[in-house]
């Protein structure tokens, strides 16, 4: 069901590979440092919309959606999750997990075109992708 599957450029370009989880590739959006923000893939090809998987992948990224939101709780504490399949510019289907704090530089806004993107410095992003990792490793996005 992958053997077709090819992540879209731009989500490559603006990510960088945390987990394979059972549907979906689990990445970081690098392109934006701002936010703790991840992004699931379902690894099915020529899926525009969560309605175009079939019901058990609908309910295995439904899980999957769950387990993102506990890892960013668990390591931000943020005040809000915000889950998004927008799509608008990249129509392969992938959903973004953000944590929200009030304290960030929008809040309550979207984070879509309110600010010119933050990319992580290199030093950065390698602290970030370990921390993100140990905690993928200890479990901590288990219910």
């Amino acid at each position: 069901m992958t053997e077709d599957f090819v992540l879209h450029q731009q989500l490559a370009a603006d990510t960088v590979s945390l987990a394979a989880w059972p549907l979906s590739s689990l990445l970081l959006m690098r392109a934006e440092r701002r936010w703790p923000w991840l992004i699931l893939v379902p690894r099915r090809a020529a899926k525009r919309e969560i309605a175009d998987l079939d019901a058990a992948d609908r309910a295995l990224l439904v899980e999957e959606i769950a387990d993102a939101t506990r890892l960013l709780q668990s390591l931000y504490a943020p005040d809000k999750v915000n889950v998004a399949a927008i799509g608008n510019i990249v129509a392969q289907l992938h959903v973004h997990v953000v944590a929200r704090t009030r304290s960030d530089p929008v809040w309550p806004k979207p984070i879509w075109g309110q600010l010119p993107a933050e990319p992580y410095e290199t030093a950065e992003l390698e602290a970030r992708l370990a921390q993100l990792r140990r905690a993928l490793a200890a479990g901590r996005h288990k219910g």
